[in-house]
């Protein structure tokens, strides 16, 4: 029966809200579009995390080259939601849960129209603990329909998301006046590109001309690995 999934129903549901991605280089979700509230909560979340390191080959090493500590990536979660409408047979909540998490991998209509297309953001919530409240984007959902009514309708599905953190504004502050920094430097990798780094630091992958402009950029598709690019300070870029 349902209620032995997990924590069953209790006083503490957990909830996914889905909100129209934010304008410009904001990293706060914008309007709120829809709401889970989960009738079932999760038997368990996996939480995952990676450093990124690069190891550039060195012919005069022998045993191979020092590996470079770049940084660590964001966190993600993979979280299954469990839906059941089996006491209504001739429903269709299942299904259209189901579209509506799909939809969270496709382009809004209000960020398209702003010239700035992008899925939506997601928070997902259980209690007040931090390390159960994430802010997201939807890089996956995989859905399995367990259950149908006699005209075919799906009454049952286990759901897994995967979400990947989507990291907050942080205050850079210089060490001996306290002041915030202006700019900070970055190595370039293989498979970096200025519109990826737009996105990685501003949220914002349109702005990619700020950081041609501050490096003197002419051509944006050749970025020589380990060239050293200088990226604005958040607050001075501006569309």
């Amino acid at each position: 029966m349902p209620q032995s999934r997990g924590a069953g129903k209790s006083l503490v549901h957990a909830t996914l809200a889905i909100h129209e991605p934010p304008m410009g280089i904001s990293t706060t979700p914008g309007t709120l579009m829809k709401t889970f509230e989960l009738d079932f909560n999760p038997t368990q979340l996996s939480l995952g995390r990676r450093a990124q390191w690069k190891v550039t080959p060195t012919a005069a090493v022998r045993d191979g080259a020092t590996p470079e500590f770049m940084g660590p990536e964001p966190r993600e979660m993979t979280v299954e939601i469990f839906l059941d409408s089996s006491g209504e047979p001739d429903s269709n909540t299942v299904l259209k849960k189901v579209e509506a998490l799909m939809g969270c991998c496709e382009v809004t209509a209000k960020s398209r129209a702003a010239d700035q297309p992008s899925p939506p953001w997601v928070v997902f919530q259980w209690g007040s603990f931090a390390t159960t409240r994430f802010t997201a984007y939807v890089s996956s959902v995989d859905a399995s329909y367990t259950l149908f009514g006699t005209s075919g309708i799906p009454l049952r599905a286990n759901c897994q998301i995967r979400l990947n953190e989507i990291p907050r504004d942080t205050e850079r502050q210089n060490p001996t006046s306290g002041a915030p920094t202006a700019q900070r430097v970055h190595r370039v990798v293989a498979g970096d590109s200025l519109q990826s780094l737009a996105w990685r630091e501003y949220g914002d992958a349109t702005v990619w001309r700020v950081i041609a402009e501050a490096n003197g950029i002419d051509d944006p598709s050749r970025l020589p690995a380990g060239a050293e690019l200088v990226l604005p300070a958040a607050p001075e870029v501006r569309r």
